[in-house]
């Protein structure tokens, strides 16, 4: 269950990022059978921020690209079924091209990368991997340029700001020093803000799948420790804020302010996890949400369906 947890908010993550340089569409089905491609990104002729500001992985999405992030190691099998997903999308943009007549240009064709968190030497062995330090630096290992894929061993990946949107991606000590380091960054990026949401979104989903699960692994056990110390500060420093903002109309009014809007925003962010987006109806139950406390409304937006929320706010 915790792997579902990471998987939606790696899209999220992803999402949230990429968005401002191009069209962004996750769990899309391919035709060829009913599967899913975790991310697609069709770069904008122009992006409304610069790519350099996401490191290397704005060097990624230069072109089209396809991303597939795994929470544990990745397999052998795993990466052959990415690939597949892959080429049914080159033998989709090749349909259509032959179509309307047009040559395919194979720079224009999608490139396949594939986040584990760790990967062994036998299995970038296998696929025959290579490195290319010199652009690229240590951990992104590119399959044959024809084969279009790119495996990326994050727990390689040196702990530089040009790295720090993949690690966050990671596992354990390297996604816990990551999320340390998003965290100082953000003060000084406001663009950062809804990122921030995002991780902090994953202690409130874990913390809950905790109290009712007992087989949270150690590493999920070390990152809601770590997220929820993370938690408590921005809360706190929220709450000086509002504070400080009504001191001319009043502290305590100040002070709510402050904790609402970081209610609303955990609140809206499982909503999207959850149920892709937040409509008109949902829209209407935020409020008596809010006015409970994260351990209470926690569990009612991740054990209940849509409809059993909807029906439990409209008694």
């Amino acid at each position: 269950m915790t792997r579902f947890i990471h998987d939606q908010f790696a899209k999220q993550y992803l999402t949230e990022l990429l968005t401002p340089y191009g069209q962004v569409e996750t769990s899309k089905d391919i035709t060829a059978e009913v599967r899913q491609i975790d991310v697609v990104f069709i770069p904008s002729p122009q992006p409304t921020q610069s790519l350099e500001t996401l490191g290397i992985l704005g060097q990624m999405v230069t072109n089209y690209a396809i991303f597939e992030p795994f929470r544990n190691a990745v397999t052998k099998s795993e990466i052959r079924s990415c690939m597949g997903k892959l080429f049914d999308i080159h033998g989709d943009i090749e349909r259509q091209s032959n179509r309307n007549n047009n040559r395919i240009n194979e720079a224009e064709l999608p490139r396949l990368w594939i986040f584990s968190p760790t990967a062994s030497a036998e299995l970038l062995g296998s696929f025959n991997t290579t490195v290319d330090e010199e652009n690229w630096g240590k951990g992104i290992y590119f399959l044959g340029e024809g084969l279009k894929t790119v495996i990326i061993a994050i727990h390689q990946l040196p702990n530089t700001p040009e790295t720090l949107f993949l690690r966050i991606l990671g596992k354990g000590k390297v996604q816990r020093q990551a999320v340390e380091e998003l965290e100082a960054l953000a003060n000084n990026s406001p663009f950062l803000a809804d990122i921030i949401q995002l991780v902090h979104n994953l202690i409130a989903v874990l913390s809950a799948r905790q109290r009712q699960e007992h087989d949270i692994d150690k590493d999920d056990q070390e990152l809601i420790m770590k997220l929820s110390e993370m938690y408590q500060e921005q809360l706190e420093a929220l709450k000086k804020q509002g504070l400080q903002e009504g001191l001319q109309e009043g502290l305590q009014e100040g002070r709510q302010e402050g904790v609402e809007r970081e209610r609303r925003a955990m609140v809206e962010s499982i909503m999207q996890v959850r149920f892709g987006q937040v409509d008109s109806q949902l829209e209407t139950i935020i409020n008596p949400l809010i006015a409970m406390n994260r351990e209470e409304f926690t569990p009612l937006l991740l054990q209940l369906s849509r409809e059993e929320l909807l029906a439990r706010f409209a008694e």
